[in-house]
């Protein structure tokens, strides 16, 4: 691997322990959701979160999204998050593997599949990156880590003020639909915190895609996170850029039938995660929450955090008298007119 890849994955990780990374003039806008209240005609411990992605049985639509690889301060992290996601019924994604192509000796730090099962696992890999490797090489990225799709992320505003960002998008749309004509396991398109708009949505939706996650506005700042790690960056003036996610969740699932939506994007608790499923998402995932309690408290710290998160889901399904996932992404939640305003 490279020196420059390792150094701007270790800058990123320090950068999101030590600074405030997260959006301050832009919230996830789910907080302007509202569920319908209502008198529960069940019991609580009968609520079931469990449901079924990527053909696989997960005990919640929760999942840990993608969050580093490539050297071996992040090989504890994928594997303390793996331990846990495998004692939850869980599933999990991986970072950017663009490392594994550069260098096939640091696989291991992405390989938790070896030592923990969880309930399914995702690849990562750049869109700017599709020019560069064949199908061969793509494919081997999910066959190497015995995982069960892959992730292609599309993040143009970080990589317009990172000084070493790849800046070339001609075109790589294009190629995105070529690619998952041809692979042969599931591609999903993620955004990192600038959220997809519903005019993507619609190109995407032509295309052979397992499905979308909006990566919305409103949790993890990468155009902050570059200006934090690098003087040369020009991110201060595009902080806060970004669709959020509970208006991106709204538009994708308008043009998108059929496919799978994932939110991400500043999901912090279970009630978030049940506000997202009522707005058409089959999944959400976190990273941020997740990296910060594996640092201070490895395993135990990632376990914890994500049953409670679960156990949060379930109150609120409760709350809204929905005994399984079914019955919550049925329901009609209420848009403020904040909210309504941005999807005319």
């Amino acid at each position: 691997m490279s020196k420059e890849t390792k150094k701007r994955k270790l800058d990123h990780i320090k950068v999101c322990m030590e600074e405030d990374v997260e959006f301050d003039r832009k919230t996830t806008l789910l907080e302007e959701v509202i569920l319908p209240k209502t008198v529960p005609d069940i019991n609580l411990e009968d609520v079931d979160t469990s449901t079924k992605f990527l053909g696989k049985k997960t005990a919640a639509p929760i999942f840990v999204n993608s969050i580093t690889g490539g050297e071996e301060r992040a090989k504890k992290i994928n594997k303390d998050i793996a331990a846990a996601c495998e004692k939850l019924g869980l599933g999990m994604a991986l970072g950017s593997q663009r490392a594994m192509l550069e260098d096939e000796s640091i696989v291991h730090t992405y390989d938790v599949t070896k030592d923990y099962n969880p309930a399914f696992l995702l690849g990562n890999i750049g869109i700017a990156q599709l020019e560069e490797y064949s199908i061969d090489e793509l494919e081997w990225l999910v066959k190497k880590i015995d995982g069960n799709g892959l992730f292609v992320h599309i993040n143009p505003a970080q990589e317009a003020v990172q000084p070493e960002g790849d800046t070339d998008f001609h075109g790589l749309l294009d190629k995105l639909g070529e690619i998952s004509k041809k692979v042969d396991y599931p591609v999903i398109v993620k955004q990192v915190g600038e959220g997809i708009s519903r005019d993507t949505a619609q190109k995407l939706s032509k295309m052979d895609l397992y499905g979308v996650d909006v990566g919305g506005a409103g949790g993890s700042d990468w155009t902050k996170i570059e200006h934090l790690r690098s003087e040369d960056s020009y991110g201060k003036t595009f902080e806060n850029w970004g669709i959020p996610t509970a208006q991106s969740l709204i538009e994708v699932q308008e043009v998108f039938p059929g496919g799978k939506i994932m939110a991400t994007g500043g999901i912090r608790n279970g009630l978030d995660v049940a506000k997202s499923l009522a707005l058409g998402a089959d999944v959400c995932g976190m990273a941020l929450p997740v990296l910060k309690a594996q640092q201070k408290n490895g395993e135990e710290g990632v376990r914890k955090l994500l049953e409670d998160i679960v156990e949060e889901l379930k109150i609120a399904m409760f709350l809204t008298d929905c005994e399984n996932i079914d019955e919550l992404r049925s329901l009609e939640p209420k848009l403020s007119p904040k909210l309504t305003s941005r999807l005319k």
